[in-house]
């Protein structure tokens, strides 16, 4: 019977409008839009992914060798299941014109490259008809980049390695580019075949080969991996399908689309400070409707179901709203996402994102709303009609916090489920917590600070009414610390973290790493190479090891992922390296280097931290696949390797006669003085034409590209957390609005002029916002350094100008909208004032 009672009284008062709750509905509404337009996207970029998967393959299935052409064997495989089969051969290499040298992505293909889509040329042409070149020479392409930056005009010749070419096309489009992963040079596509004299496919040198399938239509994919899997699994092979095109950006999409939608959270918890908010100052304007039921016999429940009812129906409309918003901008906007995008994308309304959305917000307005609503069944109908809800207890009853920690438990939960990334989910959530606690606390010592210093500000009245507004019974602080706080929050954390990234980069890794990488060097050809570094005083460090690439296949006889879980190590080939003597530069962790000239059985010693993350242990054996070989080795030692230099790193190294006799190359890095590498590259490309050198400045500043892109959509999500933040703080001053009215009133009928007003006004809001972004900025510089030094693995350093913008931003802000409303109560006649309050 209450329930039907309160629906009713629900509706009616609802007929009323949706005054007080325009910034409820707003907050919950920008919310749930931006992680419904975040997901949104992301599912648009994966729906476009599956859909063109083959295209972005470059056939329906792909098998990839390291290092080695595929053999007899498999190439047989290959055609007895494909109705067209494709060959590709990629690889970095120089090219060269006159002096001129730079670095690219080579891509070798055969007659029937490409199996799926079209290779666009400038002037058009069909591809074979470039690759076929004029003359005595054969043909290549390049991108329009590498065209400008070699001074090339079409027609015009180059070399890669011993062999010339002449440049017949620009590449406009390359059908499976989006696949390829991250290149550190523009592209150049040449015939397979025109290389054989080029020296740049010898054995041991770094290349791959992919191997493109056209299946048969309704080939079952899955069944015919497991077949090809295998078969030759042990021999190094990696199996992509159509199924995930483009599994690098996949995956970068969706840990990227993960993230923000964890920062679209931290929005949405602001915004569940101001529903909060909201919903408290909502309730104390109905104080007299709430003591009038309550004088009629309404019991404490049915008074709780009559605003449940009341503010669920709005929550509903607000989570509406943010799905309709969330859900339009992405289709709206798709053809210019899209036009920025490497990838395809299907903008449409996906419902996925959108339910993940509406379940953060409906889960989000619950927990925000039911702590005030239970509290008003604590006060007595007498105290409501006194004073508003000053009366009630700071805690609900019992099950009501057990409820609303169940939903916070449901909403972590749903998170995980959704992010798919628990630990990051979980250090988000930690650290959203965390802040919340830390900004209450702080509020609730502003206050106390506040009462305590109002003796020192005798004789300055604006002062004192400023700190007596603080520390008041209407708790000004707590809204404004909570809301602004947590968005300075987030927005002090990402700008510490971009910034040290950005510093880690581009200042202190340029100087403690390499001025060149160099690559492909055959080992008859390492005593000319050193000879031309030893004698130049420019070169103050020179490096170098034999590389091999490998494949762990196989940890104490089980595969190895069944041991070692999904590890970056395990994902691909990695560096493999041999060694007799235990290098200078190396520090065993644990464990011993074996004997010099060793000759037994293969030993490992493996990178200590990369072993932890493992389950690694001294005795264990691994299996690793090189050129289509297995070695099994005993891992007999650990060894600190440090990638942050960019110097060579490999995390596997063998004892020298395990190793020695496969073909291999070897890999240098050269530190000189940057006057000096132009001459070291001209001299050692004119020499060793097969050398692949690596300009390191090159590499980090694609490095510094991706991280600035990355870095400005976590700033648009904190941002989006800033905005929420700021509307919060509009809804808090809306709701201080009648009180400062009548406090303006009265101190005019005390005399106080308008100047004094207004300037006790600003100081309130000044001395809130400092205090909220003071501690949002003690916060985000702890959670920053927490994410660089244990996620990102970098030094740490307070990015000051960006500290100082956070607080001048936070006191901004809350002058802003604290002044806003202000100036509405100055103008207020204290006549109609005190007669509205009698």
């Amino acid at each position: 019977m209450s329930l039907r009672i309160a629906a009713r009284f629900a509706r009616r008062e609802l007929r009323g409008g949706l005054r007080g709750f325009r910034i409820f509905l707003a907050c919950l509404t920008l919310g749930v839009a931006a992680i419904a337009a975040v997901g949104s996207v992301r599912a648009g970029i994966e729906a476009g992914l599956a859909r063109e998967g083959a295209a972005l393959l470059g056939g329906d299935a792909e098998m990839e060798f390291t290092y080695r052409f595929a053999s007899a064997e498999e190439r047989a495989w290959m055609q007895s299941n494909a109705v067209a089969l494709s060959e590709v051969a990629d690889f970095r290499s120089m090219a060269v014109v006159g002096d001129t040298r730079s670095l690219t992505q080579v891509k070798a293909v055969d007659a029937a490259y490409p199996l799926v889509g079209s290779v666009k040329l400038s002037p058009d042409m069909p591809l074979s008809q470039a690759l076929a070149g004029a003359g005595d020479l054969p043909g290549a392409v390049m991108e329009p980049l590498l065209i400008a930056q070699m001074g090339l005009a079409l027609g015009d010749t180059f070399q890669l390695g011993t062999q010339s070419f002449r440049l017949m096309a620009a590449l406009d489009n390359e059908p499976d580019n989006a696949g390829a992963g991250f290149g550190l040079g523009p592209r150049t596509i040449v015939a397979t075949a025109a290389l054989e004299t080029s020296g740049l496919l010898a054995p041991g040198t770094l290349y791959s080969t992919k191997y493109r399938l056209n299946l048969p239509p309704g080939t079952a994919l899955e069944p015919l991996k497991q077949d090809a899997m295998a078969r030759f699994e042990d021999t190094g092979l990696r199996w992509r399908d159509a199924r995930n095109g483009a599994p690098g950006i996949a995956a970068f999409v969706e840990r990227i689309g993960a993230f923000l939608v964890l920062v679209g959270l931290s929005g949405l918890a602001v915004g569940g400070v101001g529903v909060s908010a909201a919903v408290r100052a909502y309730l104390a304007g109905k104080t007299e409707v709430i003591a009038t039921l309550r004088s009629l016999g309404a019991d404490q429940r049915t008074i709780f179901q009559m605003y449940f009812l009341q503010i669920g129906a709005l929550s509903l409309l607000g989570i509406t709203m943010g799905l309709i918003l969330g859900g339009a901008v992405p289709v709206l906007l798709g053809p210019l996402i899209e036009a920025q995008l490497p990838v395809p994308a299907v903008f449409t309304l996906h419902a996925a994102p959108l339910a993940e959305a509406a379940i953060y917000g409906l889960l989000t307005a619950l927990i925000f709303t039911l702590w005030p609503l239970a509290r008003t069944g604590q006060v007595r109908a007498a105290t409501l009609f006194r004073d508003a809800m000053a009366g009630a207890k700071a805690l609900p009853p019992l099950p009501y916090v057990a409820l609303t920690g169940a939903l916070v438990a449901l909403l972590l939960g749903a998170a995980v489920l959704f992010s798919g990334t628990w630990r990051l989910t979980l250090w988000t959530a930690g650290g959203i917590l965390a802040a919340l606690a830390v900004l209450a606390l702080s509020a609730f010592a502003i206050r106390r600070l506040s009462r305590a210093a109002r003796p020192f500000a005798r004789g300055r009245p604006a002062w004192h009414w400023a700190l007596a507004a603080i520390g008041g019974t209407r708790d000004e602080a707590t809204p404004v610390v909570l809301s602004l706080g947590l968005g300075l929050t987030v927005l002090a954390a990402v700008g510490q973290i971009d910034g040290n990234l950005r510093s880690a980069i581009a200042r202190d890794l340029p100087g403690v790493a390499p001025s060149y990488f160099f690559v492909d060097i055959q080992k008859d050809q390492m005593p000319g190479f050193l000879e031309r570094l030893t004698n130049d005083p420019a070169v103050s460090r020179e490096e170098h090891a034999p590389m091999l690439r490998g494949v762990i296949t196989r940890i104490n006889g089980k595969p190895a992922r069944e041991v070692a879980g999904d590890h970056w190590v395990l994902r691909g080939d990695r560096g493999v390296t041999y060694a007799d003597a235990l290098p200078a530069t190396t520090k065993i962790t644990a464990g011993a280097w074996w004997p010099q000239g060793y000759s037994g059985a293969p030993q490992i010693s493996f990178a200590a931290d990369e072993a932890a993350e493992m389950g690694l242990h001294i005795g264990d054996e691994m299996t690793v696949n090189i050129l289509g070989r297995d070695i099994t080795g005993t891992i007999t030692s650990f060894r600190e390797v440090d990638f942050s230099t960019a110097g060579m790193g490999f995390i596997l190294a063998m004892n020298a006669n395990a190793l020695a006799g496969a073909p291999h190359s070897f890999i240098a890095t050269v530190y000189a003085e940057p006057q000096a590498e132009a001459a070291i590259l001209r001299d050692l490309s004119q020499q060793f034409p097969n050398i692949t050198a690596i300009r390191v400045r090159d590499a980090i500043d694609r490095v510094s590209a991706m991280l600035a892109g990355l870095a400005a959509a976590t700033s648009y999500g904190a941002a989006a957390t800033l905005l929420t933040g700021f509307l919060v703080l509009i809804g808090a001053a809306a709701a201080g609005a009648p009180a400062r009215g009548y406090e303006a009133a009265l101190l005019k009928t005390l005399g106080a002029t308008r100047g004094h007003i207004l300037f006790s006004f600003a100081l309130r809001a000044a001395i809130l916002g400092a205090a909220a972004a003071v501690v949002a900025l003690a916060a985000g510089i702890a959670g920053g350094w927490a994410v660089s030094h244990f996620v990102m693995k970098t030094g740490f350093a307070v990015i000051w100008p960006s500290a100082l913008g956070i607080v001048a931003g936070g006191v901004l802000a809350t002058l802003l909208a604290g002044l806003g409303f202000a100036l509405s109560a100055l103008n207020t006649r204290p006549a109609q004032m005190m007669r509205a309050r009698d």
